[in-house]
């Protein structure tokens, strides 16, 4: 299998997970944040919703230059979040594939002017920041929703509100 295949086989499995965390942020809560220095939950839900394809498109390129991350966009609404998600899912679905096993193990960069801030073969960047970095959000995201006592879904296995789709239903006696 290709590399690439083999990212897009998890990715596949994985987008339907996130999702689901973010059909649940209630409309009334895209603003609150557990801590001042927090993002607001709209802004992480969105955050979850662009990393992938935002990944993607910046592995098209063989370097860019750092993120900014000072500006974490606030949605309006849960459909804007989910609107972007869409997007992004669509992106990687697009872009993905098109990455010969060369091109994955070729070495992309970050680069502020003459300075490289880091370096890595493509695959490495994409594992980690596509896939890796959007699992971090998704814990962090889970967080937030258990402080604001929105059930949390299941994902690898069940959450204290959902049984998992691996695990059977509880057999009358």
């Amino acid at each position: 299998m290709l590399i690439a295949q083999y990212l897009l086989s998890e990715f596949e499995a994985q987008a339907p997970v996130t999702r689901k965390f973010l059909e649940r942020l209630p409309e009334d809560k895209l603003t609150w944040k557990p801590h001042p220095r927090s993002m607001t939950a709209g802004q992480l839900a969105y955050h979850l919703a662009l990393v992938p394809g935002g990944v993607v498109q910046g592995a098209q390129k063989d370097q860019i230059p750092p993120p900014d991350f000072q500006f974490f966009p606030q949605p309006a609404t849960v459909q804007e979040v989910l609107d972007a998600f869409d997007q992004s899912i669509a992106t990687v679905r697009e872009v993905l594939p098109g990455f010969d096993d060369a091109a994955m193990n070729a070495t992309w960069r970050i680069v502020a002017g003459d300075q490289e801030i880091a370096a890595m073969p493509r695959v490495a960047f994409l594992r980690n920041i596509m896939l890796n970095h959007w699992y971090q959000h998704r814990g962090q995201f889970c967080v937030y929703l258990r402080l604001l006592d929105i059930p949390v879904p299941s994902s690898w296995g069940p959450s204290a509100d959902e049984r998992s789709v691996l695990q059977p239903e509880p057999q009358p006696a």
